[in-house]
């Protein structure tokens, strides 16, 4: 099973991790900017099959008209909340 691989790179030096979760990297990111006050770049390489189903189901533009209208992953509803 494929899970989430991020890559956090520095443009500026060579810092770079990989991560298993988008948190963890972005965490990352933002102690690496702060610290070294350097611009970072993130790369999303992978991510689980639940979570490439959830942003497939959903429309990656999150246009309605992009959804998978019967994926149980959608709220048919969204203006109702």
């Amino acid at each position: 099973m494929v899970g989430t691989r991020v890559v956090v790179r520095c443009a500026d030096c060579p810092f770079e991790t990989t991560h298993d979760r988008l948190r963890s990297a972005r965490e990352a990111l933002a102690a690496h900017e702060a610290d070294a006050g350097h611009v970072v770049d993130w790369r999303i390489e992978s991510v689980a099959p639940g979570v490439e189903r959830a942003g497939a189901d959903a429309g990656v533009c999150g246009r309605p008209e992009c959804t998978n209208a019967d994926s149980p992953l959608v709220d048919p509803n969204p203006d109702d909340r």
